[in-house]
């Protein structure tokens, strides 16, 4: 089969750091489902491991961790789906990734496809839906009698796009989300966010601009040391704040302290890294937010084409991704 990987982890500006090769068709056993890929979208997580994980000696890594495709064979103890089920999901960081023709993936951690997208729109959700809804639902504990004010630091990224949408949907929340551009306002507004602020300014006068003086909720979804003094202003007293990304810095949670403000973290990877009692809960997700697709209620954050699944143009994604310019998801098909 057709695979895109690499040998060495190397830096961006490196010439081919990904390559095509061809590698062997893998078997299902146990709880894995071998999916036919009909399409795949970028996510930084791709680049930060080509950046930092060396494969094993002679073994090529495969990235990718977001995926659409049909089910061509079942492992022995599979109970959730059959052959010919078309799925959605965005894999397991331990395994190898979906920038191939087939891959394994648990049953756990996969979902139905909605019905009503095709691989392409779908593609593009998988990965940051299970985000957003982890944020909202498992670290800060949101419902659908929750209320206040959320602020999303980067709102129109893969998943501020959904968190956006979701928490409109399934919250009674106040969205006030960050853009700094004339297309990612736009985006953002079109997501659903109540009102929009910029982030290349303080976020707490940007604030107080809107009218706003604290936010109840902070989710901050990129560049966090770069907004955390602000962050610490412009949250109320017992606030909740959570953040995904990777301070290049170290952030002083002490700062934290005197408004008795609680850090969550979320690494959508957890589950299926440690195999945790409630894995399958990433099943559920994904099957509830297809089911709210179909009815008309969340649309795809799909926003860019790169075309077929080679290493050219993912490299081509990849970049597009570490400037920071993109809006919503880049999908590639077979």
């Amino acid at each position: 089969m057709k695979i895109v990987g690499y040998t060495n982890k190397t830096p961006l500006d490196s010439p081919n750091f990904l390559i095509d090769l061809e590698g062997p068709k893998p078997v299902a056993v146990g709880k894995d489902l071998l999916v036919k890929i009909e399409a795949i979208s970028v996510n930084p997580v791709d680049t930060k491991v080509r950046e930092r994980v060396t494969p094993e000696t002679e073994e090529v890594k495969v990235l990718g961790w977001d995926a659409v495709g049909v089910v061509e064979s079942l492992g022995d103890e599979v109970s959730y789906f059959k052959v010919g089920d078309r799925v959605w999901y965005a894999g397991d960081l331990l395994r190898q990734g979906s920038n191939a023709e087939y891959q394994l993936v648990d049953e756990r951690i996969v979902g139905h496809a909605p019905k009503s997208l095709s691989p392409i729109e779908s593609a593009a959700l998988p990965l940051t839906t299970i985000t957003a809804w982890e944020l909202l639902f498992d670290r800060l504990c949101l419902n659908e009698e929750s209320s206040g004010k959320l602020l999303v630091i980067a709102g129109a990224g893969g998943v501020g796009s959904i968190l956006i949408q979701l928490c409109k949907q399934l919250t009674s929340i106040e969205v006030i989300a960050t853009a700094s551009r004339a297309e990612s306002t736009s985006w953002v507004k079109d997501m659903g966010a109540d009102h929009v602020i910029n982030h290349h300014k303080p976020l707490s006068e940007e604030l107080s601009k809107i009218g706003i003086g604290e936010v109840d909720y902070i989710i901050s979804l990129n560049q966090t040391e770069k907004h955390f003094e602000e962050i610490v202003k412009s949250i109320k007293p017992q606030g909740k704040f959570a953040l995904i990304d990777d301070p290049v810095e170290p952030l002083n949670i002490n700062l934290l302290k005197q408004k008795s403000v609680s850090l969550h973290w979320e690494f959508m990877y957890t589950r299926s890294m440690f195999e945790t009692e409630d894995i399958s809960e990433q099943h559920k997700l994904l099957n509830a937010v297809s089911s709210m697709i179909d009815k008309g209620k969340i649309k795809s954050t799909y926003k860019e084409k790169f075309d077929k699944i080679n290493a050219e143009n993912i490299m081509k994604a990849h970049k597009k991704l570490k400037s920071h310019t993109s809006i919503g998801k880049i999908v590639l098909e077979w």
